[in-house]
């Protein structure tokens, strides 16, 4: 199982979560090119552990395991999938 980010994280880009994520799965970094044009963070589901670190260093309470993702933002799966094969 995998970790994915859902809306809460879009226009916020909180990066509390890269900085605790132990494998460096969550994109992009504010170091990173297209950090300003992005309009949230991603984690890539070929790389996370599942180790949990990032859901409660997000503040606004846009992590869940894949799982559990709400029913409302179900499509933030794929959308954190699809943006790793850019």
């Amino acid at each position: 199982m995998t970790y994915v980010i859902a809306e809460p994280c879009i226009g916020t880009k909180d990066t509390a979560c890269v900085d605790v994520c132990p494998v460096d799965c969550i994109h992009p970094r504010k170091d990173e090119d297209g950090f300003a044009e992005d309009t949230m963070l991603y984690i890539d589901p070929e790389v996370c552990i599942d180790c949990g670190a990032c859901e409660p260093a997000c503040p606004v309470q846009a992590i869940f395991p894949a799982d559990l993702v709400p029913a409302k933002w179900v499509q933030f799966t794929q959308i954190n999938a699809d943006w790793y094969k850019k």
